[in-house]
């Protein structure tokens, strides 16, 4: 991978991590609250499966 394919992967997902809080902003500040009334075990739980499935989808 060169300098600008990382370059536009994080610029595709600061777009997609936009999204959400642009269209509605309410969703995305509850979503964000109950976030925070997880415990760290949950909160790793939910990273480690995000990697593994981000890892999975660039492998395929």
């Amino acid at each position: 991978m060169t300098g600008s394919d990382w370059l536009a992967a994080i610029g595709l997902l600061l777009v997609i991590e936009g999204i959400l809080p642009f269209a509605a902003p309410a969703v995305w500040r509850e979503g964000f609250r109950r976030m925070l009334e997880l415990r760290d075990g949950q909160l790793r739980f939910i990273g480690a499966a995000s990697i593994i499935g981000g890892v999975f989808l660039l492998l395929i």
